[in-house]
């Protein structure tokens, strides 16, 4: 079955308690790592590429931490995968760029009904906003 990673569960995790705390409140690493039990060094690159990818802006100074750039509506489920994994692919296939780097896909049997299958997830997590799921 297609699982999410630990990195993204993480991720998905600080960008919920994020939420709860309301776009003026930034949440530091510390907190959310002691809080939920989630090795602190992890979680701040987890941090660093969702704010990278402007998913999570950063506030400086003694009350400083994290907190949502925009809207919880106005980011899908596409970005966060992507700033945190690279993609959000399910078979090898779908992450080449020119099919003949793929050593079978001449003579795979599969790609084609997976295409699909990862169509429909590309699907939902671009058409789903994190207000959907936090």
């Amino acid at each position: 079955m297609f699982k999410v990673s630990k990195k993204v569960e993480y991720g998905l995790i600080a960008i919920k308690h994020i939420t709860k705390a309301g776009m003026i409140n930034p949440i530091s690493a510390k907190v959310i790592s002691q809080k939920y039990k989630i090795p602190y060094d992890l979680l701040s690159k987890i941090l660093q590429q969702l704010k990278r990818e402007k998913i999570l802006a950063s506030v400086q100074g003694i009350n400083g931490g994290y907190k949502l750039s925009r809207d919880p509506d106005k980011i899908n489920l596409a970005s966060v995968f992507n700033a945190i994994e690279g993609s959000n692919f399910i078979l090898d296939c779908g992450t080449h760029k020119n099919p003949n780097t793929c050593k079978i896909y001449k003579t795979c049997i599969i790609s084609g009904p997976m295409q699909k299958v990862q169509k429909s997830i590309t699907n939902y997590f671009h058409t789903t906003s994190l207000a959907e799921i936090v």
